[in-house]
């Protein structure tokens, strides 16, 4: 599990690759959170916002990695267009209910993440992707 999640918005791919080894802070506007697989949380959240399956996501290579490893490094990777689109776009509200579904999910698998702080984290996100849209800009997630 990562110790360290920032989301960030980027103009495109090369600009974000550019945070990999110091992480977007300095550069880039960015939310820090922590103790959560955002990969995993990414395509969770895609699945409820979009109605598409997981393994569809996976079998599409989804998160799609921008720089980095796949085993102990730092890595950066893009939200989808999709899953961007659908944050920009949804009312708190159901900004609201996914985030409690989302804590249900983890919590199934072991993963406790408390529904109000989920719904921080996906308010905060759908926040700064309409803010990156604005300034035509992608959504991007540092891992370290």
């Amino acid at each position: 599990m990562s110790i360290i999640v920032e989301f960030f918005a980027a103009p495109d791919d090369a600009s974000a690759a550019l945070v990999l080894q110091t992480g977007p802070r300095r550069a880039f506007e960015s939310l820090s959170f922590g103790n959560f697989d955002p990969e995993e949380a990414v395509i969770e959240w895609e699945c409820l916002f979009a109605g598409v399956s997981f393994e569809q996501l996976v079998e599409a290579e989804e998160p799609r990695l921008v720089a980095g490893q796949d085993d102990d490094g730092c890595a950066v990777f893009a939200i989808s267009p999709r899953l961007s689109a659908a944050l920009a776009e949804t009312e708190r509200s159901e900004l609201k209910d996914a985030a409690v579904a989302w804590s249900f999910q983890r919590a199934e698998d072991g993963e406790v993440i408390d529904p109000q702080i989920a719904e921080v984290i996906l308010s905060d996100l759908a926040a700064l992707v309409s803010s990156a849209r604005r300034r035509g800009q992608n959504v991007y997630c540092w891992v370290a």
